[in-house]
């Protein structure tokens, strides 16, 4: 039999490759980071094909490091930074332009026309999305938009589209395969969220050809249904899902109303809430949670900048060496001293929604320093939080009782017991922190055997640590006061 399952967790900044056993647990890690570019303000681009030249380069690592072959891999799970849009030569396999990350800004005007025109009710009711830069949809029609020769190759069937699940499965399978998960679908502004198929109506409304797309698979996948080439050998990919999506699943949310939160690049916040969408007051997204043989549901916050603020920190103001000192200047000083940072840098996400936000820092004075600084950018990853999970609870039905949290920031002591306090339930830190790539193998040993059930699954799940709250409610309440006020003072800034 046998003894791995390989997940490939393609982030944001790096790609991954983790082997997992029976238990749940990790046997070997490989990673490389890649490159970031930022051609313009609000633009941010990839290579799509040094994302699969490193994801290729960890793979072969990561057996290396095991010390074993792809004959000890039992299947393959994919999961994926998800509103990335690539765009293909099917004859070549050749991306026709950079890859455009779901960070990127540039298309606020397209989703502006689109809601001037009285669009967005529609937009939301189909897709449980909003008319923003964020998804890929709008991403791929700009990129048809610009390109008339790009537009008729498209209609003719000459490129393919793709989020990075897409553009992996087509390299690992050699150019067999042009599909997605209903998960990775569902974030694109095309598909229908009650029927999990592409929509008509809102491919003409964007402009897009049916002939760019790929077929949307459930996330679990029959063995011999999607085939990579791995080490000279044919193994199935039985698992793909969106990064977030596969968090929840890693972090056994199979129920409605337990909730997870991701501290990666950006911070994701989602509720299980079913086998029916549910519609948001508060402007959460509704989503598929994944699809193994029925679809799931759940309701999504997504923050644009959680950690990255620590990366600007780093690379952008030079206040600390290596992302993980930011604890310790943190903790140099015991509050921000009324400092605040709210970290627009490309827009803010949920609940406001502002592709026009910038980041705004307020409160500063003569003995402003840099521990200050330090700990008001990791608070301003927990008041984001703590704005997701409010409007998450007013949505729901039912008060969440804890919040299972992973993710590379995570493991930072002082931000799990801030959000804790600012949200006034416990955090809950799990022994495997790899719970995207957890998911994404889940999926996968579900779907070939390796794992019997979800019930199994659950019974692997182990908590590392509890962060109990302890400061006072109304304290936190009047935080969550004058986070408020600074969020205002960012809004709509590079408005024209």
């Amino acid at each position: 039999m046998s003894r791995y399952i390989l997940a490939l967790d393609q982030g944001t900044t790096s790609s991954r490759s983790i082997l997992f056993d029976h238990e749940g647990r990790i046997v070997a890690l490989a990673q490389r980071e890649f490159s970031q570019h930022f051609p313009r303000s609000g633009w941010v681009e990839h290579d799509a094909e040094e994302i699969w030249s490193s994801q290729s380069a960890t793979i072969d690592e990561v057996l290396v490091r095991a010390g074993c072959s792809a004959a000890d891999v039992a299947a393959v799970g994919i999961t994926n930074q998800r509103e990335t849009t690539v765009l293909w030569e099917r004859a070549s396999g050749r991306p026709v332009a950079p890859a455009i990350v779901w960070q990127d800004r540039r298309t606020a005007p397209l989703c502006e026309a689109l809601r001037a025109e009285g669009h967005e009710p529609e937009f939301t009711r189909r897709t449980g999305l909003l008319l923003d830069p964020y998804f890929s949809g709008t991403k791929l029609a700009w990129l048809l938009d610009q390109d008339a020769a790009l537009r008729r190759r498209a209609e003719r069937g000459e490129l393919a589209f793709g989020t990075i699940d897409s553009w992996l499965a087509w390299q690992l399978s050699g150019g067999a395969s042009h599909v997605t998960d209903v998960s990775n679908a569902s974030r694109t502004l095309l598909m229908n969220l009650a029927t999990g198929e592409w929509d008509s109506t809102l491919l003409e409304l964007l402009r897009i050809p049916p002939a760019v797309l790929p077929q949307i698979l459930p996330s679990g996948l029959e063995p011999g249904r999607v085939t990579a080439q791995i080490g000279g050998r044919a193994l199935s990919i039985t698992g793909i899902a969106g990064d977030q999506q596969a968090a929840l699943f890693g972090q056994a949310c199979f129920r409605p109303g337990m909730a997870k939160n991701t501290y990666g690049t950006g911070c994701f916040m989602l509720m299980h809430v079913g086998e029916a969408p549910q519609v948001s007051a508060h402007r959460l997204l509704s989503t598929v949670a994944w699809s193994r043989g029925q679809l799931e549901y759940a309701l999504e916050g997504a923050v644009f900048v959680g950690g990255a603020v620590v990366q600007w920190l780093r690379d952008g103001l030079n206040l600390i060496g290596h992302s993980s000192e930011v604890e310790a200047l943190a903790a140099s000083v015991p509050d921000t001293d009324g400092v605040y940072l709210v970290p627009a840098f490309t827009g803010l996400g949920s609940p406001h929604w502002d592709a026009h936000a910038r980041g705004t820092l307020v409160g500063l004075s003569r003995g402003t320093g840099r521990g200050h600084l330090a700990r008001a950018a990791l608070e301003s990853i927990a008041f984001q939080s703590a704005e997701l999970l409010a409007c998450m609870e007013q949505d729901s039905t039912q008060p969440l009782l804890e919040l299972r949290v992973d993710g590379g920031a995570a493991a930072n002591d002082l931000l799990m017991q801030c959000q804790a306090d600012l949200l006034g339930v416990e955090v809950v830190r799990p022994a495997i922190t790899e719970t995207t790539a957890l998911g994404a193998a889940s999926l996968a040993g579900l779907g070939c055997g390796f794992w019997s059930s979800q019930s199994e699954l659950e019974s692997l799940w182990r908590a590392d640590r509890r962060f109990e709250p302890v400061m006072p409610r109304e304290q936190a309440a009047e935080r969550m006061h004058h986070w408020r006020r600074a969020v205002e003072r960012s809004r709509g800034w590079a408005e024209a």
